[in-house]
């Protein structure tokens, strides 16, 4: 790969919406971009001159933090918009704020709870549109996660991860990921909280080894990487709807017993923020296996691969 970036800009906006949307050279293209930008060889301010809007309609610490530090690192400038400062949060439809923000700023990244919303915003806009997080995908994290199994263990092609817990957005990407970058995906949820058949079948259909179960023993034996996330997704759950999804997925803890199941070099990660003492202990989080906050680290420098790619500058 040349160490000269690029500098023209795609005819069509390069949208990030979904991993299962591109083709696996992209994603690892964006991969190694990432790994570059934490080796610090991207030249110069790619993004000089450039202004990308950053629209959370739900709070964020690490998506917000990673994104407004890296567009600046890369010389762009961020421009934070929340749904109150925003008419998109009083009725505006995400076309005509696609149309509008298209003729403001270069790219957008939008983390919503409605995957309708991105989805529209995307196809009005003219522009390029990054998932931040919807209610069924994470892929930016994914990158992230991707990024720095690498970094601790080498290629994950071939490699087998064991998620366990709730089948939840991240979980999604997960397949979307191990159909794209080659690693067996074991998944152990209880019945009612397992991924999507149809996004299962699709992976499968793409040559992905996933495996489903409801033993978590069984998902993590001898795998390379552990990972959970918490059991209460965007915060959305009423108090005694809570309670029973904490007592359904309390086997589902990743604790010192489970982790010794999985391979001795295994790693374990979280996307954060994390629940300690329920769907992971302080014993393991703050461990020798875990990779948590190399993770967290991990979001900066994936998204500045995402970025460049997106901008057509790499």
């Amino acid at each position: 790969m040349s160490a000269a970036l690029k500098t023209e800009v795609p005819a069509k906006p390069r949208h990030f919406l979904e991993l299962m949307d591109l083709d696996a050279a992209s994603l690892r293209h964006m991969l190694e971009l990432g790994k570059r930008a934490k080796r610090g060889e991207i030249p110069g301010k790619p993004l000089a001159g450039k202004t990308v809007a950053l629209i959370f309609e739900i709070p964020s610490t690490r998506t917000r933090v990673s994104f407004e530090v890296g567009i600046r690192q890369l010389g762009g400038e961020p421009l934070i918009l929340t749904t109150r400062d925003m008419q998109l949060g009083r009725g505006e439809s995400p076309a005509d704020t696609a149309r509008v923000m298209s003729r403001y700023v270069d790219a957008m990244m939008l983390r919503t709870t409605d995957v309708a919303k991105i989805r529209e915003l995307a196809e009005y806009s003219t522009v390029p549109v990054i998932n931040g997080l919807t209610n069924v995908s994470h892929p930016c994290q994914l990158m992230a996660d991707m990024q720095t199994f690498e970094e601790h263990r080498g290629p994950i092609a071939g490699q087998v991860v064991a998620w366990t817990g709730d089948g939840n957005n991240v979980a999604q990407s997960f397949i979307q990921a191990a159909a794209r970058f080659n690693f067996t995906l074991r998944i152990a949820t209880p019945d009612s909280l397992t991924p999507p058949a149809h996004l299962v079948e699709w992976a499968r259909g793409q040559g992905a080894k996933i495996e489903l179960m409801n033993d978590p023993i069984a998902a993590v034996r001898g795998a390379r990487c552990v990972v959970t996330d918490t059991w209460v997704s965007m915060n959305d759950e009423a108090d005694g709807a809570k309670l029973n999804r904490h007592n359904l997925l309390m086997p589902y803890q990743v604790n010192a017993a489970l982790v010794k199941q999985a391979a001795p070099d295994a790693i374990v990660m979280h996307c954060l923020p994390a629940h300690r003492g329920e769907e992971i202990t302080d014993e393991v989080m703050d461990g020798p296996q875990s990779v948590v906050f190399d993770e967290a680290e991990n979001r900066l420098h994936a998204q500045k691969g995402v970025l460049l790619w997106a901008l057509g500058l790499a």
